[in-house]
């Protein structure tokens, strides 16, 4: 599966453009799901410098990663193209409607609901 994660207010606590702590389970809920053969889309608004600084901190964390604000190649050929919107199955985002789940809970969520 697709699964895009949104930088900000996600995966660390900070608020734009300052980069905060690393969420509790976030790296470990992450790299877990890139082991387990899905394809992760870090989804973030952030460009230029704050947004060298998302991916310096995306690796200096060690958070695996395929894309950051790029589809997924196989989705570009089907498609002729890339579009600004990233496809994914599932997004990420704090900004959803309600609150951000724990991350352990988010990593069971997709654990048992992965018809794929």
């Amino acid at each position: 599966m697709i699964i895009a994660i949104d930088f900000d207010g996600t995966i660390h606590s900070g608020v734009y453009p300052s980069i905060g702590f690393l969420r509790t389970h976030a790296k470990e809920v992450i790299n877990n799901l890139k082991e387990n053969g899905h394809y992760i889309i870090i989804w973030t608004c952030r460009t230029g410098d704050d947004l060298l600084d998302a991916i310096n901190f995306l690796l200096e964390k060690e958070i695996l990663f395929d894309r950051i604000n790029d589809n997924c190649p196989d989705n570009k050929a089907m498609y002729g193209g890339n579009t600004r919107k990233i496809y994914a199955d599932y997004y990420i985002d704090d900004k959803q409607i309600g609150t951000l789940p724990a991350w352990r809970d988010i990593e069971t969520y997709i654990n048992t609901t992965n018809n794929y």
